[in-house]
């Protein structure tokens, strides 16, 4: 089975389609917030460059977040017209699982850390088990203040990684010695991994039933509801 997959969920647009052969095609690009005027080019490009036709596709996996809210909207509304068009099925995977599984041979905790803006972050921790990681706390959002007091709560060694935690490194190393690596974005690529190995599970959904991940409301709800 031929699974593109879809992700968008911070500034980078991430796309890639592969099967049990692996990744084929992928592509990435982080140029401001230009979602919804790449995504299109970027699902053509990648297919071409992949002699796939889009009705080959069997599957769309897409990055359901945390994240950026018009980015995540972007994604999901593209990958969810394509799937019922196409009449297949869908499988959504959390940004920060995505995050975690590119660190997978880590032997700390590793703890992806998404820019939520507003001087706040996405983040939850996971461990590596055999073939990948495994969650062992919820996603949370939340000042930078309480990623700090959560690390310390637990008092472990741990491996940070996503754009959340580069913007806020000097604040997160004062609160907290750790090591902070390279792993800036949730791609499209560990995403068709995942969803590959959920597949052969037959571990899909229908488009209707793929919701986002918030863990906190809109900007335009907020302002409503302050006002």
């Amino acid at each position: 089975m031929l699974i593109l997959g879809i992700d968008t969920a911070t500034e980078q647009i991430s796309v890639a389609v592969g099967g049990h052969e692996g990744v084929i095609a992928s592509f990435e690009l982080v140029r401001g917030r230009r979602h919804a005027e790449v995504l299109t080019p970027s699902i053509e490009f990648v297919l071409a460059q992949a002699d796939i036709e889009i009705s080959e596709v069997g599957l769309i996996a897409v990055d359901i977040g945390p994240g950026l809210f018009t980015g995540m909207r972007v994604g999901l509304a593209a990958a969810k017209a394509m799937a019922q068009a196409l009449r297949i099925p869908m499988i959504g995977i959390s940004s920060l699982d995505l995050l975690a599984f590119r660190s997978r041979h880590c032997d700390r905790v590793i703890v992806p850390v998404i820019d939520a803006r507003k001087g706040e972050v996405f983040w939850s921790m996971y461990r590596q088990v055999p073939g990948g990681v495994q969650q062992v706390s919820a996603p949370t959002v939340g000042p930078v203040d309480d990623l700090i007091a959560d690390l310390l709560a637990r008092s472990q060694e741990v491996l940070l990684v996503g754009d959340g935690a580069l913007r806020y490194r000097e604040e997160i190393l004062e609160g907290y010695h750790c090591e902070i690596g390279g792993d800036v974005h949730p791609s499209a690529a560990p995403l068709v991994q995942l969803a590959h190995a959920r597949a052969l599970r037959e571990e899909w959904v229908s488009a209707r039933e793929i919701e986002p991940i918030y863990l906190r409301a809109p900007d335009a709800q907020i302002n409503w509801t302050t006002r």
